[in-house]
C-alpha cells in the first residue's frame, strides 16, 4: 500500500460520514455518536458508566475530530467563492493579506488627506445574529443543504461547563503543581517567544470571530457579513469624489493617480485652492479607517450616514463618540502605527518640450508611518517586563530561570528578529527595535545576577559581555579553558543577544506598494470567473445553487487525500 493511501476502515469512515452530511443525519457538537474518529481518540464510548457519559455531556469538550472534516469541507468550498467576490479594501482573516499590506496601503493611497475616521465594529465579531449571517450568505449561496447545514453550526448550542467556587480554591490552595509529561502526538505550548510576541498584538487584531460549531467557518462569515459595508462605503468613495482640474493628482475621472508623480505616488505636491475632494477607505476585522481630503463637514456627514447604516445592518449602536474623526496633524493611531503628515521640500526633475531636462524646488507631503513607542511600554509592562513610565525600569524574566543562558538568549534573539519583521515598514524601526533590545538586554541581565548571584547588571556585563555571549556559570567567560572546550564540542555555545547596537538593525523597508495589488490566488479566481461560465457566475442564485451541491459531494472526495494528516 502506498504512503500517501487511506486505510480501508477510514475510508468507508469517511464515506458514511458524507452520507450523514447528505442525509441531513449530521449533528453538530455530537460528542457521543460518532461516524469517524480521529486515532489519538481511544475511548470506547460504547463501555462508558452513566457519570462518564454525564461529565461529557455537560462539561466543555474539544471540537469533535468529524465537527472539523466538515468544517474544512465548507471552508473549501465557500473560500475560492467569496475570495473572487471580496473588495480588495478588507484584509483581515483572507489568505495572501495581512496587517503589513494595510500600512503598506495606507502609507501609498492615503497621502494628502487630513480628517480621519476611526471606526470600531469589533462587537459584531462576538456575536451577529443567524438571520443576518444566513441573509447575507444567501445573496450567493442558494443550496439549501449548504445553507442548513451553516445554519445548524450557528444555531446549535456551544456546551460550556463553569467551574465550581470550591474547585477553584482547591486549585488555588496547592502551591507545588506536578510536571506535566506531555504525549508525543500531543500538541506541545507555545513557545515563551511567540507567547511574548503575541502579546504585542494590536488592538485591531485581537478578536477572532468563534460563532457557535463554526470553527474555521467563523472570520469566513464574518467577512461575508462586512462585505456589505465595503460595498456600501465603495459607493460613497464614487458619489464623494469630485476632481478638480488645478489639482495635480486625482485630476481623472476614475480618481487614479495618473497625472502626479509614478515614481514616487507616496509624494502629494501642495495644490492650489481648489482641491480635489477625495475619500478612502480600508478595513482589518471589525476596525475600520477612512480618510478624506476635503472639509470636516463632509466627513461628519459621512459618520452621521455610516452610523445609520450600521443600525438599520447590523443593529449596532453606535456614536460619534465611537467613531471619532481625527485631524492628520495630531497623529491618527492604526495597527499599533501613527499616522502623521510630514512636509518636504525636494527637488523635482522632468523633461520639458525639446527634450530640455528641468529642476526645480518643489514642496508637498508625506504620509509618515511610524511605531508608537508608548504603546510599545504599555505592551512591555503588560508582560511585566518593565515598570514605570519615564524612566522605564527592565524588570527580570523570571520565568526562564530554570532555563540555560543559551536558551534564554535564543528565545529572546527569536522574538527580537520577529519585532524586527513586525516593524519593517515603520519609519523609527531602529529607534523601537533597539528599545525593546535594550529592555530585554536589560531584563536578561538581572535574571542572571539573580541567578548566578552577582548583584548587580554591571557585574553580569563585565563577565557576560554587552550581549551576554559569555557564559555566566563559571565566571570564566575569556579563559583559553572555555574556548578550547566550545572547539571541542564539549560546551554549548552562546549566541549573543542580537541588535544591542542601532548599526546592528536593518533599514526600513520603502519599497511602493503596487496599485490595484491582488494576491495570485485571487487573480486566478477572478480570470476563472471571468471566461468560465460568466453568465452563470453573474446571475448568481442559479449558478452557485447547482454548483455548490456538487462541489460538497466532490470536496468530500478531494478530502480523502488530505485527511491522512488530520487522522494521524
Amino acid at each position: 500500500m502506498p504512503r500517501s493511501a487511506i486505510q480501508r476502515s477510514a475510508l468507508e469512515d469517511l464515506l458514511e460520514l458524507r452520507n450523514a452530511v447528505l442525509d441531513d443525519r449530521f449533528k453538530w457538537g455530537d460528542t457521543l455518536q460518532f461516524f469517524i474518529k480521529s486515532l489519538k481518540d481511544k475511548t470506547t464510548y460504547e463501555s462508558l458508566s452513566k457519570r462518564k457519559i454525564c461529565a461529557i455531556l455537560t462539561t466543555t469538550q474539544l471540537t469533535p475530530f468529524q465537527d472539523r472534516i466538515v468544517q474544512e469541507v465548507l471552508f473549501m468550498i465557500l473560500e475560492p467563492i467569496y475570495e473572487g467576490r471580496f473588495l480588495e479594501k478588507s484584509f483581515a482573516f483572507r489568505p495572501g493579506r495581512n496587517a503589513h499590506m494595510v500600512l503598506r496601503v495606507i502609507r501609498r493611497s492615503f497621502a494628502g488627506y487630513l480628517w480621519y475616521i476611526k471606526g470600531d465594529l469589533s462587537t459584531v465579531l462576538d456575536r451577529m445574529k443567524v438571520g443576518m449571517v444566513i441573509s447575507a450568505l444567501m445573496r450567493d449561496v442558494r443550496d439549501k443543504k449548504v445553507i442548513d447545514l451553516i445554519k445548524a453550526a450557528l444555531v446549535t448550542p456551544v456546551i460550556t461547563s463553569r467551574i465550581n467556587e470550591g474547585e477553584k480554591k482547591k486549585k488555588t490552595k496547592r502551591k507545588y503543581q506536578k510536571k506535566k509529561v506531555l504525549a508525543e502526538d500531543e500538541p506541545k505550548p507555545d513557545l515563551y517567544w511567540l507567547e511574548t510576541f503575541f502579546g504585542f498584538a494590536p488592538e485591531e487584531a485581537e478578536k477572532l470571530p468563534s460563532w457557535g460549531h463554526g470553527g474555521i467557518l467563523s472570520p469566513l462569515l464574518a467577512n461575508v457579513c462586512l462585505d456589505e459595508l465595503d460595498r456600501w462605503m465603495e459607493g460613497k468613495l464614487k458619489e464623494f469624489y469630485r476632481p478638480s482640474k488645478s489639482d495635480v493628482i486625482w485630476n481623472s475621472p476614475e480618481g487614479e493617480v495618473e497625472h502626479g508623480n509614478t515614481s514616487w505616488p507616496e509624494f502629494v505636491p501642495i495644490s492650489g485652492p481648489d482641491k480635489t475632494q477625495k475619500m478612502d477607505y480600508v478595513r482589518y476585522g471589525g476596525h475600520i479607517l477612512i480618510g478624506v481630503r476635503g472639509l470636516r463637514a463632509y466627513a461628519a456627514i459621512l459618520r452621521k450616514q455610516l452610523i445609520e447604516f450600521c443600525d438599520q445592518k447590523y443593529m449596532l449602536k453606535l456614536d460619534n463618540d465611537s467613531l471619532p474623526i481625527e485631524h492628520i496633524t495630531k497623529g491618527v493611531m492604526f495597527l499599533d502605527h501613527v499616522l502623521c503628515q510630514r512636509v518636504v521640500y525636494p527637488t523635482l526633475r522632468y523633461t520639458a518640450t525639446g527634450g530640455k531636462i528641468i529642476s526645480e524646488k518643489g514642496v508637498g507631503t508625506l504620509l509618515s508611518v511610524t511605531t508608537s513607542l508608548k504603546q510599545c511600554i504599555k505592551q512591555f509592562r503588560k508582560l511585566i517586563f518593565l515598570k514605570g513610565d519615564r524612566d522605564p525600569d527592565p524588570q527580570p524574566c523570571f520565568r526562564m530561570f530554570h532555563a540555560t543562558q543559551a536558551h534564554t538568549n535564543a528565545q529572546m534573539n527569536k522574538f527580537l528578529s520577529t519585532m524586527v519583521e513586525w516593524y519593517r515598514y515603520s519609519e523609527n524601526k531602529k529607534k523601537v527595535v533597539n528599545f525593546c533590545s535594550y529592555i530585554l538586554r536589560g531584563s536578561l541581565a538581572k535574571l542572571y545576577a539573580a541567578k548566578y548571584k552577582l548583584r548587580s547588571r554591571a557585574k553580569v556585563y563585565k563577565i557576560g559581555s554587552r550581549n551576554l555571549s559569555r557564559p555566566l556559570k563559571e565566571k570564566k567567560g575569556q579563559s583559553l579553558e572555555y574556548y578550547n572546550l566550545l572547539r571541542m564540542g564539549l560546551m554549548e555555545s552562546i549566541d549573543g543577544l542580537q541588535y544591542t547596537r542601532m548599526s546592528f538593525i536593518p533599514e526600513t523597508d520603502y519599497t511602493t506598494f503596487p496599485s490595484n495589488w491582488r494576491p495570485d490566488h485571487e487573480k486566478a479566481l477572478l480570470e476563472y470567473i471571468r471566461l468560465d461560465d460568466s453568465k452563470l457566475w453573474r446571475s448568481k442564485g442559479v449558478a452557485l445553487e447547482s454548483k455548490v451541491s456538487f462541489h460538497l459531494r466532490i470536496t468530500f472526495h478531494c478530502l480523502f487525500v488530505t485527511t491522512k494528516g488530520m487522522l494521524s
